[in-house]
């Protein structure tokens, strides 16, 4: 059957006072029900992505909603061919995503949601006074951005507060700026950080690029959307797709990201079927001539050995 699967992305500020007991509840309530994935349990909430069979995923989405804390949990939900992990990985974690502010407090300072709709209006055509700003990491923009969007240099995404000083002598604080990332969990810091940094009118664009993209058919997103399953990339532009990442090998165009074939590099980069070709699926010459070059198949994934994996290790009854 085409696309049985689903693959659910979502995230929920909420407080969960006993973060580590309910991580082992959920860990075996996904166990039994035949969801795979990634989540991160805080007492700050959750935030994560999961894939399996649309019936068991509906069954996952039942039981959050259920649950009175996560009342205002909103799922990007995306039909697909296969499953999109091969285990649950549930992990509680100081945040549900690393942000490097050590006040948690100030998430109650976040920026208003834009809807896709409206974000789809104002993208089209460039203001002065509108900033559209991308807060990912670089190889996540490097390989997919709004039209038009501002993006900062940093490798991830808890060294967003030390450009506030870039930022402030870049964008007027009387503009109004839009945040975005791939599915909203980042935004609701950095709009929330950059009205404590005495900027007004910021907002964020609700549930990112994944949402713009199932909504509005992802106009005017430049490139792939970096996701955070075993596709690495995915199509968002269905209206006016054009690819913007540069192999890192050869420079040509190139919408595929790997890892290095080196696993003592591992480096996250986009590259080319002619750039992998060339050193053998690695980055650079210096790490295709290592002893720990990994085969190359073609992807340029490397998962982990499950060794044997046992999801109901350390799990209660």
């Amino acid at each position: 059957m085409k696309n049985q699967y689903q693959i659910l992305l979502f995230y929920c500020y909420t407080k969960i006072n006993s973060p580590r007991k309910f991580k082992k509840q959920h860990h075996l309530f996904c166990i039994k029900n035949n969801i795979s994935g990634r989540v991160i349990v805080s007492n700050e909430g959750i935030n994560g992505t999961v894939s399996g069979i649309k019936t068991d995923c509906q069954k996952y989405i039942d039981e959050l909603k259920t649950k009175e804390m996560f009342s205002d949990i909103d799922f990007k939900v995306e039909n697909y061919h296969r499953n999109t992990f091969d285990k649950i990985n549930v992990r509680v974690k100081g945040e549900i995503v690393n942000s490097g502010l050590s006040d948690k407090s100030l998430i109650k300072k976040r920026g208003d949601y834009i809807t896709p709709d409206d974000f789809n209006k104002i993208i089209k055509k460039k203001r002065e006074n509108i900033t559209v700003l991308d807060v990912r990491s670089n190889y996540e923009h490097n390989i997919g951005k709004f039209k038009n969007a501002i993006t900062l240099d940093i490798d991830n995404f808890r060294n967003f507060p030390d450009k506030i000083d870039e930022i402030k002598k870049s964008i007027n604080k009387d503009n109004k700026i839009i945040t975005y990332c791939t599915g909203g969990v980042k935004c609701e810091k950095a709009s929330a950080f950059l009205k404590d940094n005495g900027y007004k009118n910021v907002y964020q664009l609700h549930g990112g690029i994944i949402k713009y993209g199932l909504e509005m058919g992802g106009e005017n997103f430049e490139g792939k959307c970096y996701v955070f399953d075993d596709r690495i990339v995915k199509d968002v532009n269905k209206v006016n797709p054009i690819t913007i990442g540069e192999c890192y090998v050869t420079g040509e165009k190139t919408d595929r990201m790997v890892n290095c074939a080196n696993a003592l590099c591992n480096k996250h980069i986009p590259l080319s079927e002619k750039g992998a070709k060339k050193y053998r699926g690695c980055c650079c010459q210096d790490c295709s001539k290592t002893q720990r070059v990994r085969e190359y198949d073609g992807s340029g994934v490397y998962k982990k050995k499950l060794n044997g994996y046992n999801p109901l290790i350390g799990i209660e009854k």
